[in-house]
C-alpha cells in the first residue's frame, strides 16, 4: 500500500510544507532553553494553533512539535524517559488538525539530531543512535504520523542511523541535512555526497533535501547541487526566512513574506518539489509562498547570479563541492527555529 505523501507526490508537481516551529512557539510564550516538546502535554492548544496556522496558510504538510524529542535531548530537561510519549502526543494533535482540514494534509513526524557526536569521533554508537531514533519513531507512528521527517542532520552516520530506525518502525521517511558551513554540513558533507549517501541507503527516503542553514540563497545553491547529480527522488527545500538579527533582545529573521514568495518560486525552478520554510517562517510567509507557487509559471533553473540578485548574497564564495578543505568541527547542539 502506498503512503499518503507518495500519493500526493504522484498527483502534484509541488507540495507546500510548513514554516518554523521554534520561532512560532517563542512568539506564543515559550522561553529560551525550555523544551518545546513538553508543551505537547502542558500547552496542547498552543500546539494546535501552531499546526493550524500552517494549514490555514496553505501548507499541504506540517511537521510535529517533536524535533528535540529524543532521549538524548530530553535528558537535558529530566524527561528522557518520555521520548515515546511526547512524540506520540505531538503526532496525535497533528492528526487531529490534519483530519479536520477538509483537504489532504500530511502529518510529518519531526526527528531532529541527537546533539551528540557519532563514533568514532564521539561517544554515540550507531546502535544507541538507532535505539533513540526508533523509540521516537514508534511514538510518532502510534500518534498517527503519516511519515517520519528526519531534519537538520549534519553527519552521514546519524542519517544512516535514522534511516535504520525508520525501517525498524515500518514507516516511510524523508530526510534533510543542514548545509551551513561554506556549502557543507558542519561535519563536512557536500550536496553531491548527500545524493550519493541517499542512494546507497538500504532503506531509502521518499524525498531528501536541505533545511535551515545560513539563508535562502545558500540553501538554493545546495538544491542546485542536488539537481546537478540527477537525483532519483524528490528534493526538499526548507530555507530560513532571511538572516537572523538581534533586535530588542530577540532574534529576528529579516525575510519578508514577499522575499519568501520569491524563494519558493526559485526553489521550485531549481528542482525542489517539497518547499517550505525553516527558522523565522510564519503563516504570513507561507500564505504568500502558496500564492506565488500557484500563480507564477515554471521557469528554467535560475543562475547563481539570479538567486543572489533576488534573495541576497551567498555567505561564502565556495558551494562546498570544489577543492576547498572540509570545515573544522564545532559544537552540534542546536534547536530548529
Amino acid at each position: 500500500m502506498t503512503n499518503a505523501l507518495s500519493r500526493m507526490l504522484d498527483t502534484r508537481s509541488w507540495i507546500l510544507a510548513d514554516g518554523a516551529t521554534g520561532t512560532n512557539l517563542f512568539n506564543m510564550g515559550l522561553s529560551s532553553g525550555d523544551a518545546p516538546e513538553l508543551w505537547n502535554e502542558s500547552e496542547p492548544d498552543k500546539i494546535r494553533d501552531l499546526y493550524r496556522g500552517a494549514v490555514e496558510a496553505g501548507s499541504d504538510l506540517f511537521l510535529t512539535n517533536s524535533f528535540g524529542g529524543n532521549a538524548s535531548r530530553l535528558k537535558l530537561h529530566g524527561a528522557e524517559a518520555r521520548a515515546h510519549e511526547l512524540s506520540r502526543i505531538a503526532a496525535e494533535i497533528g492528526r487531529e488538525i490534519a483530519d479536520a482540514a477538509g483537504r489532504p494534509v500530511i502529518v510529518a513526524g519531526s526527528i531532529g539530531p541527537t546533539g551528540e557526536i557519532m563514533a568514532p569521533m564521539g561517544s554515540l554508537t550507531h546502535e544507541l543512535a538507532v535505539e533513540m531514533f526508533h523509540e521516537q519513531a514508534e511514538g510518532l507512528k502510534a500518534g498517527g504520523a503519516d511519515v517520519l521527517w528526519v531534519e537538520t542532520i549534519s553527519a552521514a552516520e546519524e542519517f544512516r542511523a535514522a534511516a535504520e530506525a525508520a525501517e525498524r518502525a515500518g514507516m516511510p521517511w524523508c530526510g534533510t541535512m543542514s548545509f551551513d558551513t561554506a556549502g557543507r554540513t558542519m561535519m563536512g558533507l557536500t550536496s553531491a555526497a548527500m545524493v550519493s549517501l541517499v542512494e546507497k541507503l538500504p532503506y531509502k527516503p521518499i524525498a531528501f533535501g536541505a533545511n535551515c542553514g545560513v539563508g535562502a540563497s545558500d540553501l538554493l545553491r545546495t538544491v542546485l547541487g542536488f539537481a546537478a547529480e540527477g537525483p532519483k527522488r524528490p528534493v526538499i527545500a526548507k530555507g530560513n526566512a532571511g538572516i537572523p538579527k538581534y533586535v530588542d533582545g530577540h532574534i529576528h529573521y529579516d525575510g519578508t513574506p514577499a522575499l519568501m514568495a520569491e524563494y519558493a518560486v526559485l526553489a521550485r525552478d531549481c528542482g525542489a518539489r517539497i518547499i517550505g520554510g525553516c527558522c523565522g517562517t510564519m503563516p504570513a510567509h507561507l500564505a504568500e509562498m502558496r500564492a506565488a507557487l500557484e500563480d507564477r509559471p515554471v521557469s528554467d533553473p535560475p543562475t547563481l547570479d539570479r538567486i543572489a540578485a533576488v534573495l541576497g548574497a551567498f555567505s561564502s564564495a565556495d558551494d562546498g563541492t570544489g577543492d576547498a578543505p572540509a570545515p573544522r568541527e564545532r559544537s552540534r547542539r542546536r534547536r530548529r527555529g
